[in-house]
Formats: structure tokens, C-alpha cells, sequence
């Protein structure tokens, strides 16, 4: 761990709810104050640090006298807006104790999908590094709904993450990291020291829910190190209770799991393709076609199977298997209309089936990212 946290120079940190609202009883400015702390002695060292902070809804729980988290998504909008108020306030007075400024940045799936919206995120947040500025990040709950949310604090840290271009990824949470079991079953659970991002093992022992708080759990953690990967980025999934969690990590110090990035990194546009979350198209492909895909080939028509939902030419959509699982992300050279037309047919077809001349890969091999 020493090697791999010393050197780093940008590092997003992720806060969960239990953590800052000291398991839904308000807001915890003891802890906040010490993040702050932490964060401000890293700041000073010549490090940049992004923080993505839970909290807004359970503080607005708090302050609404809700003892339950509500279902309804009005409801939950309704609280995070009333919550986020007291987050950022807290956060702002806690750095301001070290001379240091926050910034809010309130994203949504649709920020960092459309590419435009995304690179001006991306510049705006590298402003502020630059200004020695601590981003302080949350979902925007106020106006996102089910359909197009990033779903947990977890994801957002780890698109964050690739966004920035990042070097580490550290969740901080109420458990000491991913055990091999869960230990409040398993008497024989161990820690998992470090492993590979990816590894399709650690799903397997990284089953169940979160909190009554928070929304994620040690899954969406081990997902979250997976999507960090892609850009390169380490990820350290440590308890928030340890005492100077932080800079014992960028010390060095071999605190709960570490899950390292492979040594491929993606190139930016293509990690913006593979952070899309939700498409709005579908493409089942055959095994020949998948085969060509991993090959490092187009995704020629023929070896479209089927064709569900609607897009327009250059839309992000998704490539699946016959199982339905997701197989790649790619630039659509034609509309859903026109797809579900050529589908099947050899590309030298396209001019007769069509009425009018068009690309002969369904997606070019550029335009595409493996998943």
C-alpha cells in the first residue's frame, strides 16, 4: 500500500451518511471538523483532494423530525434540499477553521453523460483544485428521480473519480473494509488485505444491503473500485472511525483494502463511454459478433440480433449478449429506426435496405469501449 498511496497526487474521498450523521441523528460536526482537519493538512502537503459527501437527506430527515427515511421521491427531494443547506454550512465553517474555502457541486447523470456538460464539469472542478479549493460533491437529489440517478454515493465517487483523472479512490465507511464473508454471520470472515479491482470474487463476498441511512453496501464499493479502475485509479475501502484514517492512508499505512487498478487505462473518450450509466438503446448481439468485439473489430450489422428502445444517430447505447448482459458502449452510427432495418444483413446490403449509402459498422471499433 506504501508504493501505491505515497505517490498519488489527486485523491477523491468519499464520506457515507453514517459517518457524517452520526447514524441519522443530525449532522456530527465533530467528525466533519475532522475530515476538514485532515483534509487541510493533506491540502498542505500539496496534495488535491475532492470530497464526495453523503448526508444531505439524513440531515434534512433530522431537521424535518423524520425518524424513517420516506419512499416517496418527492418526499426524499424534499429533505435533501432542506438537508444540503446544513451540509454545505457545516462544511463550509469546518474548513474555514484552516483557512481553506469549499466549493458545492451538485452533479446529476445527466452532467456527465452529455459530453459537452461533462467536460465543463471536469474543467470546473480542476479550477478549483487549482485554486486550492476542497469540492465538496453531492447527487443533486433535489430534481433527480429514479430513472436517472447515479443510485449511491459510491458510483458518483468512482465517476468523480474518472472525471478528474484521479489517482485514488478512498471510501471511507462504518465497516473496517470487504471481508471474505460477512462478519456478522461468519465467525471465520477475514479481511481482505488487497486484491485486484475487478475481480469478479469480491462481488461474491461483498453481498448485502446498506444501512437504514445510506443506500449502498460493500457491493456497490467493490463495483465503485472496478469503475475507478477504469481510468487508472486505486481504490482504499477503509472505516471512517479510524483515527486519522487519511493520513495514515497517504502515509502508507496498510489500513482496510486495498483494491488496485490494472495497468491498462482507458483513454478519456472511451471512459466517458463506459461511465454511461442509463442508454436509451439496445443492441443483442451474436457470439460472432462479441467474439469481433474482443478482437478488437466493429460492430458490424450482421451481427445484430435485436434492436429495443429509441435513439438517435450518435447516441450512446449498449451492446448485450443473448443474457442481456452488458457487453460494451458505443456510438451509434444510425438511428433505431434505421438499426432495426439493417440488422442481420451484411453491410453491403446497407444502400439497398436504407434507400441512401451509410457507414458499414453499426459502431466503429473507435467509438466503443469494452466493458
Amino acid at each position: 500500500m506504501k508504493t501505491v498511496l505515497t505517490s498519488c497526487k489527486r485523491i477523491v474521498v468519499k464520506v457515507g451518511s453514517s459517518l457524517v450523521t452520526n447514524q441519522g441523528e443530525g449532522l456530527d460536526l465533530n467528525a466533519l471538523g475532522n475530515w476538514a482537519r485532515q483534509i487541510a493538512a493533506l491540502n498542505a502537503s500539496g496534495l488535491e483532494v475532492v470530497l464526495v459527501s453523503s448526508g444531505a437527506i439524513a440531515e434534512g430527515m433530522q431537521r424535518l423530525g423524520w425518524a424513517a427515511r420516506p419512499t416517496l421521491i418527492h418526499e426524499l427531494q424534499a429533505a435533501a434540499a432542506v438537508g444540503q443547506m446544513g451540509l454545505v454550512q457545516a462544511y463550509e465553517s469546518c474548513f474555514r477553521v484552516h483557512k481553506l474555502h469549499a466549493a458545492q457541486v451538485l452533479l446529476t447523470h445527466a452532467d456527465l453523460v452529455d459530453r459537452e456538460r461533462y467536460l465543463n464539469a471536469r474543467a470546473t472542478l480542476t479550477t478549483l483544485l487549482g485554486l486550492r479549493v476542497i469540492p465538496i460533491i453531492n447527487e443533486n437529489d433535489t430534481v433527480v428521480t429514479d430513472e436517472i440517478k447515479f443510485g449511491d454515493n459510491d458510483t458518483l465517487g468512482a465517476l468523480v473519480t474518472n472525471l478528474i483523472d484521479a489517482d485514488v479512490l478512498v471510501i471511507l465507511t462504518d465497516q473496517s473494509g470487504l471481508y471474505t464473508a460477512d462478519p456478522r454471520k461468519d465467525a471465520h470472515a477475514t479481511l481482505v488485505g488487497a486484491a485486484q479491482a475487478g475481480d469478479a470474487q469480491l462481488e461474491v463476498m461483498a453481498g448485502g444491503a446498506g444501512s437504514a441511512i445510506g443506500r449502498g453496501g460493500m457491493l456497490t464499493k467493490i463495483l465503485a473500485a472496478k469503475r475507478a479502475a477504469r481510468s487508472g485509479a486505486h481504490t482504499v475501502i477503509a472505516s471512517g472511525h479510524e483515527r486519522d484514517v487519511l493520513l495514515r492512508l497517504l502515509q502508507g499505512e496498510a489500513i482496510g483494502t486495498l483494491l488496485t487498478a490494472p495497468t491498462l487505462t482507458l483513454a478519456a473518450r472511451k471512459q466517458w463511454l463506459a461511465d454511461h450509466l442509463q442508454v436509451t438503446g439496445k443492441l443483442v448481439l451474436d457470439d460472432g459478433a462479441i467474439q469481433a468485439l474482443h478482437e478488437g473489430k466493429s460492430l458490424l450489422p450482421i451481427g445484430v440480433t435485436g434492436v429495443s428502445g429509441e435513439f438517435r444517430r450518435g447516441a450512446v447505447i449498449a451492446c448485450v449478449n443473448a443474457q442481456g448482459l452488458d457487453i460494451a458502449r458505443g456510438l451509434s452510427n444510425y438511428n433505431d429506426d434505421e438499426a432495426r432495418r439493417i440488422a442481420r444483413h451484411p453491410s453491403q446490403e446497407i444502400s439497398g435496405l436504407l434507400g441512401y449509402g451509410g457507414d458499414a459498422e453499426l459502431i466503429h471499433r473507435d467509438n466503443l469501449v469494452l466493458l
